[in-house]
C-alpha cells in the first residue's frame, strides 16, 4: 500500500556546487536533477540552480553588495521547503563553492520570524556527493553539520551518492547507467525528505525562547 502524503504541495531548490559554470556536463549536476526526479514522485517541484553560473559574492551577510546573485537565490530557498545541496569531493572535501553556500546561509543565522524562529526552520534538507575517491561521508558530515548549525532539519538517510574507484577518472556521468544501489539511496533520501518537510509544514517547531 503507498501511503505517500502527496495532498501538501512542496517546493525544492537543489544547489549544484560543482566549479564547472554551464554548458559544462556536471556530475553533480547530474545526480541533482536525479534526486529531483526522484522527489518529483512525492509531490515535489522545483528548480536546479549552479551557482558557477552566478557571481555569488564571498562572505556571510544576507547581501554583499552590488552585483551579489545570492539575495535572488536566498529568495528561491525561502520560497522553498526543501534544500538539496550537490557536491563533488575535492581534496578528501566539499568543493569551496559549497563552502561558500554554507557561508552565505551563515547569515540566517541573524534572521527570525516573529516568535524567535530561524527562517530555515521549517525547512528540510539533504546532500548529494559524487567525487572519484572515498570521502562521501566525511563531504556529507560537513555538510549535515553545517545545514544543521543554520537551521535545517535532515531527514534519516538525507544523503545520496557515488565515488568511484580510487586513482582513476571515470566519473559518474560517465557511467553507462545509474548503479542500483545509488539510485535506491536517491529514492529514499527523497521520500524521507519530502515525509519530513511535510511534516515541518504542518507542525512548526515551537518558538524560540
Amino acid at each position: 500500500m503507498d501511503n505517500t502524503d502527496h495532498t501538501t504541495p512542496l517546493r525544492a531548490v537543489a544547489l549544484v556546487c560543482t566549479l564547472t559554470p554551464s554548458p559544462e556536463p556536471s556530475s553533480s549536476q547530474l545526480l541533482a536533477e536525479q534526486t529531483m526526479a526522484a522527489l518529483a514522485d512525492h509531490g515535489v517541484t522545483g528548480k536546479v540552480i549552479r551557482i558557477a553560473d552566478h557571481d555569488v559574492k564571498p562572505g556571510v551577510k544576507v547581501d554583499m553588495g552590488e552585483g551579489d546573485a545570492w539575495p535572488e537565490i536566498r529568495d528561491t530557498i525561502m520560497g522553498c521547503d526543501i534544500l538539496i545541496v550537490s557536491t563533488p569531493i575535492w581534496l578528501g572535501h566539499p568543493s569551496s563553492v559549497a563552502q561558500r553556500v554554507l557561508e552565505r546561509l551563515n547569515a540566517e543565522l541573524g534572521e527570525s520570524d516573529d516568535e524567535g524562529r530561524l527562517l530555515t526552520y521549517g525547512k528540510a534538507a539533504a546532500v548529494c556527493v559524487v567525487g572519484n575517491e572515498d570521502g562521501a561521508h566525511h563531504v556529507s558530515a560537513e555538510l549535515f553539520q553545517g545545514l544543521n548549525d543554520v537551521g535545517f532539519s535532515l531527514a534519516p538517510n538525507a544523503v545520496t551518492y557515488w565515488v568511484g574507484e580510487a586513482m582513476q577518472g571515470t566519473d559518474y556521468q560517465d557511467l553507462d547507467k545509474t548503479p542500483e544501489k545509488t539510485g535506491a539511496t536517491t529514492k529514499t533520501l527523497a521520500a524521507n525528505t519530502a515525509h519530513l518537510a511535510r511534516r515541518l509544514k504542518t507542525a512548526p517547531y515551537p518558538p524560540s525562547a
